[in-house]
Parts: C-alpha cells; sequence; structure tokens
C-alpha cells in the first residue's frame, strides 16, 4: 500500500509539473518611452506597436508617456533603466534635453531605438521614422504646384525645438526658395495642438486670410486653422497643407476626403516597423541603424484609395485580435483543465494522507486534551496561589516601607545624642590635635548619615504624596545669594573660586523655603565634592521670560554619558564608588522642582565639568491655593548649611610624604591610593606610625608616583577615577620596575565573582569594606616579610638559576636577565653598571631600586659577589693557576683579586685552592 501511495504522489507531482510547463521562448523586456500620447498620430504610433506586440508573446512591453515635458521623460527613462531592460525605444520630446540620458542608456549596453524625433548624438542603436526634412521639402514642392510658383504662404510651427519642427520648416523653405515670387510672411506657433492652432490663428485672422496658403506641420493645426478661419470668414477658399495622413475618424484622410483641408503629406508612425527592428536586434539578426520610413501627398486625387487601404487593414486587424482572443481562450480553457487534473491527482493523493493524519491526530489530541486538562487544572490552582502570595507580598511592602521610615524616625534620637557630645568635645579646647581630628572625622560622618535619615524620610514622603508645597513669596536673588555664601570658608579651604553671579536687584519668587534651599546645597554640596583644588564653582540667577533661572556650574570630574543619563533616577549611584552618595539626593531635588511646576536640567562633560539648571515660575498662578502660606515657613538655612557643608570640611593636616627609600632605618614605603579624603587620611595617619606613606586620589597619579618611587606596597581601591584600581593594578603588575610590589585592593565589592575578578589582576589581597585596620596592618606585615624572604633566597644563590623559585613571571624574567647579563660579562674587567642600564633599558636609579627591592643587595656588591662565586668554581673544577683565575673572572690583576676574594672569605685563593685539593 505505501508502494502504491508513492508511485501515486510521484505521478500526481509530474503531471502537475507539465500543467505549468512554460514555453522555452527567451523573454526580453522593452520598454517604450512616448514624449506625448495626446494627439492622434501618437495613438495610432502605439496601436501599432500593439498590434505587432500581439504576435510576439515573449515581449513584455512598458509604455511610459511624458506628457509633452523633457524633464519627466528624462526621469521616466531613468525608472525604465533600473527595471531589467533588454531594448528601449524611445521618442523624445526635445532633442538637446533628452540626448545625455539616451547616451547613458546606450552606454550601460542597452539597445536603444530612436523613433520619429531625433536626439542631438549618433549615440544610440537605430532610427526609424520618415525624414522630416524630406516630409517638409515635399510639402513645399507641393505648395509650389499649387500656387503655380506665385503667392504668400503662413506656417503654423510645432513644439519649437523639437527635430520634426525644426527640419519640417528647413525642407519647406528649402524648396521655394528657388521661386522668389513665392513669399513666408507670416509664422505662427501651433506647438502641435489642434486647440493651441485654433486660439493663435484666431489672434492673427487678418494675417493669415491675406495669405494664399498654409503650411502647418500636422494635420491636428491645419483642421485647428481652418476652424478658426471658419469662425470669421464661413465658407473660405484659403488652400491648406497638413501632414499625418492618419486614417480613422477625426484624422487626416478624413479631413482631406471632406474637403476640410487641401492635402496632406503622409508621415507614417513606424509603429509596427518598430517592434519588429527591435526584435531583429535582440534576435542578433542583421539591421540597419538608419531606417527611413516612404512618404507621399494625399490629396483629392488618391485620398480614397488611402482611405480604403487603411479601413482594410483595421478590419484584418480586428479580424486577427478576434482570432488570437479566440486561441487564447482555447489556451485558457486547455490549461485550466490541464491544472484542474493535476490538482485533482495531488488533491487525491493529499487526502489520503489527510485522512490518515487526522486519524492519528484524533487519538493524539485526544491525549493532549486529556493532559490540558489537567495541566489547566494545575495552573489554575496556581493562579489563585499567585494571587494570594500578591496580596502578601503587598502588604508585606507596605510593612518594609512603614518599618523603613519609622526605622529612619528612630535614628534621629540616637544621632543626636552622638551629635550633641562630640560637638561638646570638640568644643574643648584643651584637646590634643590628633584626638581632635579623629572627632572631625566622626562629626562630618554622622552628619552625613544624619543628613541621609531627612533624605530618606523626605523621600518617603513623597512617594505617598505627604509631602505638600508651603510656597510664600521671596526674593530668590538674596535666598540663593546667602546659600552660596554659607560655602565661602569651605572654598577657600578647598582653593576652589566660588562667585556668585546676577544681574537682578531683586527677583519676587513664590516657594517653599524648606524644599528650595534643600535643592541649592545639595547641588552646591555635590559641585564641591567633585571639583578639585584651583577649580570654579559659579552660581548664577537670572530672569528669562515668565522664569526665574538658577545655575550652578562646576568645573570638576564631570559625568560621562550614561551616568547623565540617569543622574535624577533614585538610588543611583554614579560611576565613582568613593564619590557615590545615597543616589536620593538629585532625585529628591528633581521633585521639589517638579512640586513647584518648574524644571531641572543637567549638562556634564567627563573631566570638563557640570552644569545644573533649575527653572521656576514666577508668579503664583500655576500654585493651588492649599499650597500657598502668608508668611514663609522656618528658616532651615543655617541647619542645612551645617549639615551639608560639614560633610565637606576636612581640617586635618597633611602627612608628610617621605619620597626617599630607605632612610628611615627599616620603615617601609607604603602608597596609600584612594579618592575619599577621610578615608585616604584614616589609613594614612595609622599606617605612618610604622611606615614612610605616600597618597594618591587617582589612579594616574599613582602610577606616576609608584614608578617614581617603587614603594614596598601599595594599598589602592578599586573604584578610583583616572583609571580604576584594577586598570593600576594590571599595569604595575605588567611592568618589569614594579611586578615585585604587593598590592592590597579595597573595595565595597564582596561578591565572589567580584573577588576573582581583583585576584585575576593578580593583586596579593583583597579586602572588603568595611575593613578592620588590625586587618590591613596584618596584611601589610604579612605580605612584606614573604617579600623579604624571597629577596633573601635570590641573594643567597645569584648564579645558580635551577634553585630559583618559582616567583612571579616579570620577576623571574627581571632576576633572569639581570644574572644573565652579569654572567656573560663574568671576565669583562670594563663592565659596570651603566652597561646593565643600557642592555635593560632602565635608569639607574631603577635598577638599584629594583635590585634592592628583589635581592636586597647593591648592583656592585651583585656583581663582585658573582664573579667571586665563579672564581671558587674554577678553583674547585679547573685547573687553572690563580692568575688565569683572576683574568677569567673579570679582576685587573691577581693581587687585586686575592685581596677581595680575602675580605670576603677570610682566606687567600692560593689557601682555598690548596685546602680543596
Amino acid at each position: 500500500m505505501p508502494a502504491k501511495i508513492f508511485i501515486l504522489f510521484i505521478y500526481s507531482c509530474s503531471l502537475l509539473s507539465s500543467c505549468f510547463d512554460k514555453s522555452s521562448e527567451k523573454k526580453f523586456i522593452i520598454g517604450f518611452s512616448q514624449c506625448v500620447d495626446s494627439d492622434k498620430w501618437r495613438q495610432t504610433m502605439l496601436e501599432e506597436m500593439k498590434r505587432e506586440l500581439a504576435f510576439h508573446e515573449n515581449i513584455t512591453f512598458i509604455y511610459k508617456v511624458a506628457d509633452d515635458r523633457s524633464d519627466k521623460q528624462v526621469e521616466q527613462v531613468k525608472e525604465l533603466m533600473k527595471q531589467d531592460l533588454d531594448l528601449l525605444i524611445i521618442s523624445p520630446n526635445e532633442a538637446n534635453p533628452l540626448t545625455p540620458v539616451v547616451e547613458e542608456v546606450y552606454k550601460k549596453g542597452i539597445p536603444v531605438i530612436v523613433i520619429d524625433r531625433k536626439v542631438a548624438s549618433r549615440a544610440y542603436t537605430a532610427y526609424i521614422g520618415a525624414d522630416n526634412y524630406e516630409v517638409g521639402k515635399l510639402a513645399g514642392q507641393y505648395a509650389v504646384n499649387l500656387l503655380n510658383k506665385k503667392g504668400t504662404v503662413t506656417e503654423v510651427l510645432g513644439l519649437a525645438g523639437s527635430s520634426p519642427a525644426i527640419e519640417r520648416h528647413k525642407g519647406f523653405t528649402d524648396a521655394i526658395k528657388d521661386y522668389p515670387e513665392i513669399k513666408l510672411v507670416t509664422q505662427i506657433p501651433g506647438q502641435w495642438l489642434r486647440s493651441k492652432a485654433v486660439a493663435e490663428v484666431t489672434k492673427r485672422n487678418a494675417e493669415v486670410k491675406q495669405t494664399d496658403l498654409v503650411f502647418a506641420h500636422n494635420d491636428m493645426m491645419a483642421i485647428g486653422t481652418r476652424e478658426a478661419l471658419e469662425k470669421t470668414n464661413p465658407g473660405n477658399q484659403l488652400k491648406i497643407i497638413g501632414i499625418d495622413a492618419l486614417p480613422g475618424n477625426d484624422a487626416g484622410l478624413e479631413f482631406v476626403a471632406d474637403k476640410k483641408i487641401t492635402a496632406s503629406v503622409l508621415y507614417p508612425t513606424g509603429g509596427d516597423e518598430a517592434i519588429r527592428l527591435a526584435l531583429r536586434i535582440l534576435n542578433k539578426q542583421e539591421f540597419k541603424k538608419v531606417n527611413i520610413l516612404n512618404t507621399l501627398v494625399v490629396d483629392s486625387s488618391n485620398v480614397r484609395l488611402m482611405k480604403l487601404q487603411s479601413e482594410k487593414i483595421i478590419s484584418q486587424q480586428q479580424d486577427i485580435e478576434k482570432q488570437q482572443a479566440l486561441v487564447e481562450e482555447q489556451k485558457r480553457v486547455y490549461n485550466n483543465q490541464r491544472t484542474f487534473t493535476g490538482i485533482l491527482a495531488v488533491a487525491l493523493l493529499l487526502l489520503l494522507f489527510l485522512g490518515g493524519a487526522v486519524f492519528y491526530s484524533w487519538r493524539k489530541n485526544k491525549k493532549i486534551t486529556n493532559k490540558l486538562q489537567l495541566k489547566n487544572d494545575e495552573i489554575s490552582s496556581q493562579q489563585k496561589q499567585l494571587i494570594e502570595m500578591s496580596e502578601k507580598a503587598e502588604v508585606a511592602h507596605q510593612a518594609k516601607l512603614n518599618f523603613f521610615t519609622n526605622l529612619s524616625h528612630e535614628f534621629r534620637t540616637p544621632l543626636t545624642l552622638i551629635l550633641s557630645p562630640l560637638e561638646e568635645l570638640l568644643a574643648n579646647e584643651k584637646m590634643q590635635s590628633g584626638n581632635r581630628q579623629t572627632l572631625q572625622l566622626v562629626h562630618r560622618n554622622v552628619m552625613r548619615l544624619y543628613r541621609l535619615v531627612n533624605q530618606l524620610m523626605d523621600f518617603r514622603k513623597i512617594e505617598f504624596s505627604k509631602m505638600k508645597v508651603r510656597a510664600s513669596e521671596n526674593d530668590l536673588v538674596t535666598f540663593v545669594k546667602e546659600i552660596t555664601e554659607s560655602y565661602e570658608v569651605l572654598a577657600r579651604k578647598k582653593q576652589v573660586g566660588l562667585r556668585f553671579f546676577t544681574n537682578e536687584r531683586v527677583l519676587p519668587t513664590w516657594f517653599d523655603v524648606t524644599m528650595i534651599d534643600k535643592v541649592i546645597f545639595n547641588l552646591l554640596s555635590n559641585a564641591f565634592k567633585f571639583t578639585k583644588e584651583n577649580g570654579f564653582i559659579h552660581v548664577t540667577v537670572s530672569k528669562s521670560a515668565d522664569m526665574a533661572i538658577i545655575k550652578v556650574e562646576d568645573n570638576g570630574v564631570g559625568m560621562g554619558p550614561n551616568a547623565l543619563e540617569h543622574a535624577f533616577e533614585p538610588f543611583f549611584q554614579g560611576e565613582y564608588e568613593n564619590y557615590k552618595g545615597s543616589g536620593l539626593g538629585l532625585a529628591l531635588s528633581k521633585e521639589f522642582i517638579e512640586m513647584h511646576h518648574g524644571q531641572i536640567f543637567v549638562s556634564s562633560e567627563k573631566w570638563k565639568g557640570t552644569c545644573f539648571e533649575i527653572k521656576l515660575p514666577l508668579g503664583k498662578d500655576h500654585l493651588q491655593a492649599e499650597e500657598l502660606i502668608d508668611n514663609p515657613d522656618e528658616d532651615t538655612r543655617a541647619e542645612d548649611a551645617k549639615m551639608y557643608t560639614t560633610e565637606l570640611m576636612n581640617d586635618t593636616e597633611e602627612l608628610q610624604e617621605n619620597l626617599a627609600l630607605g632612610n628611615n632605618g627599616n620603615r617601609a614605603c607604603v602608597l596609600v591610593i584612594e579618592d575619599n579624603d577621610d578615608l585616604r587620611y584614616y589609613l594614612t595617619s595609622r599606617l605612618s606610625r610604622a611606615n614612610d606613606v605616600l597618597e594618591a586620589d587617582n589612579g594616574l597619579t599613582a602610577l606616576d608616583i609608584a614608578f617614581a618611587n617603587i614603594p614596598d606596597i601599595i594599598i589602592c581601591d578599586v573604584m578610583i577615577p583616572g583609571k580604576n584600581g584594577l586598570d593600576v593594578t594590571r599595569i604595575l603588575k605588567n611592568d618589569v620596575r614594579t611586578a615585585h610590589i604587593p598590592i592590597i585592593l579595597l573595595t565595597a565589592r564582596n561578591e565572589e565573582q567580584q573577588r576573582i575578578e581583583g585576584l585575576e589582576t593578580k593583586a596579593d589581597a583583597y579586602l572588603t569594606k568595611p575593613f578592620n585596620l588590625q586587618l590591613v596592618h596584618e596584611t601589610v606585615k604579612n605580605l612584606l616579610t614573604n617579600r623579604e624572604k624571597m629577596k633573601s633566597h635570590y641573594s643567597t644563590e645569584t648564579f645558580n638559576e635551577e634553585k630559583s623559585p618559582a616567583g612571579k613571571k616579570l620577576e623571574r624574567k627581571f632576576i633572569s636577565e639581570f644574572c644573565g647579563i652579569v654572567e656573560n660579562n663574568i671576565a669583562n674587567e670594563k663592565f659596570s653598571v651603566d652597561d646593565i642600564c643600557k642592555h635593560m633599558a632602565i635608569s639607574r636609579i631603577q635598577l638599584y631600586r629594583k635590585v634592592k627591592q628583589v635581592l636586597n643587595c647593591n648592583v656592585n656588591d651583585y656583581i663582585i659577589t658573582t664573579r667571586l662565586q665563579k672564581a671558587k668554581y674554577y678553583m674547585q673544577h679547573e685547573n687553572l693557576s690563580i692568575s688565569e683565575i683572576a683574568y677569567k673572572t673579570g679582576f685587573s690583576s691577581a693581587a687585586y683579586f686575592s685581596t677581595v676574594f680575602k675580605s670576603k672569605f677570610g682566606t687567600t685563593p692560593s689557601d682555598f685552592k690548596s685546602r680543596k685539593n
């Protein structure tokens, strides 16, 4: 059974494919660009083309008409080029404008047939049409005979600039120029149109009536001339010659037969000849480039015969079209029957398959339906559980928020109890300087915590719409100026240029003083936080239309695109760990400003500064009645000034950096890299009790200090400006000058993956914040101890590389390179430290420091020790004299060698050699 179905399927497919078998005859696309098709002559040309195309099914014919516009015809030809044309037929509207595009088509390799009108170039494949010059000349010769070589002529011209009009005029004038008694006295522009000819002849009726003959460039203008003359002079006998002699109603042959015009010169359209010529070109057959169509004069003597011939042709064409329609219908019926047979066979086959598939699907769907029902019941149960869980989660969320709010309130009491005694202690003038600095550090961070609690409470109130605007009218200039003045002490201390600018004496504005002062204080605090020494902070108050404008601008570290985009989002904490705040300050500022129906904007560029701009509406129409009060709330500016500026104050005296190494006994040199001033001071003040401490507040400065001073150990925060701690660690650990230095990373990022990332940079330790200071001390101590052990190991066996421990790659590389240079120059008595520096491309200072750090010895001592160790080897294993050994180990004389050897080992070379033997 399956074999029979398969055979039936193959048979059906072959039958179906035969139903759609297409002719193997090659397909062509021919485009025809016609200048205009509003006149009978053009329509006849198109009908002749279609008549000829009826005999060729393999031709796709695309027709475009330009409506007598050359620019439109150019665009249409370009459109045709995009449609994969095989050949283009064009009847140009005007010669010169169409020449470039015809040349473009021809140069692309597409054959071009120019029909009727010519272009101003020979860059085309073939031309077909009557010779307009000969047509004009034939009309002139007929006019000479008609006028008996004497009379006056009016010429009705075609479209100015078109090649037919030019050539017909020239042919006509050349025919009559030999007859001086025939004068061309009047020329009228008809533009090929009957209506235009009627209008123009009517205007110049008097002139035309005075002439003996009218020569019109086509039959439509000729009949238009007759109609214009009939209006004023019915039954006039003025002789009129036209051109075209087209068959059919309201055309040239009919006009001559009805004696409306005297004669018409036959101007064949050449539509059918153009198609036949195109096929010869496409089929690679022989053809002529120039194909001139024959012409003759049609007048009363032959018009009847011409009409009969044209009517016979039209009748035959209609019969052909009927026969073609019948053939097409038969083909359609035949194809439909074949298609139906194929489809029926395939349908039967599909029916067999579908029947089996339906039965199989029915059984499978039954099983699936049962499973889905069970699943649906399970989902319904889960949905009910989710709804219950969602309700419980909402209750829990509200409980958390209430707990959070209550906790924030509870913080204020212990903070007050901490702050008050702390300020009392700081007021004691007898307190020691070290204790005062520690308490000031505590005071700054208590104020910071106090401000954070206030922000959290404000944010919670805004979330539940419990905070309302209480606006009163105040002078914004005085208000902002007083807040700015609160920062003058801080500006002088940090050496920051703080200036206030305004062109307004007073600027009455309605706002809530408790809200807006928090906004201004927050923006100024941020500006001071991110602006380094010798920077500037400018505050500007101005007025624009119905808005008051406040700007706070600085030239600090600025923000990157990501931070700028999220600057006003709650809990977004910026780009640098130690510059991060709560993430609430700017979010609250935006909320406060928007509650005043104002706007706040920020513009910033990394490392170039930041500008915040606030716009507050003037007047009070934008505020609700319940948002207005007569008297402002209690002024909190003094409290806010204390809260915001205290955090930024740093009264500690900077520790003196000891840049010289080894000048303080066994004290180690520690480089602390931390951008938070308080934390950096705290670390340096504690570490400086047992070590010499260097400081850096950004990655770039840290690298300069590390390369210049080669410290014994480095403590580095991960998130610092410039280059972060991970980048700094990578650079130092991959540089031969600093690869041996132990590095401790400090960070608040305590996830396991982040710790792994830190250790992958070859850091020696990774401590998370908050850290125990004792842990930092012990970590520093252990790392320095391990480093001393490694130094001792390297300095005891300098030339035996096989005993070198598996230390860091770059340290081994340095030791191997250094020892190799010395070993290779053992016999060179002129070998010096400068030679080593030249080979290793480092300075003398860096070489001395590196050797001291890694090998714990002087470079010259190392060279002498290596030479002596080599001399001992020669004495033990080679049969050489003392002089030879001295020479092979780079000593200038045996006496000097003996002196150095004895001072090092306590015995002469001779005694040592005899003792070994």
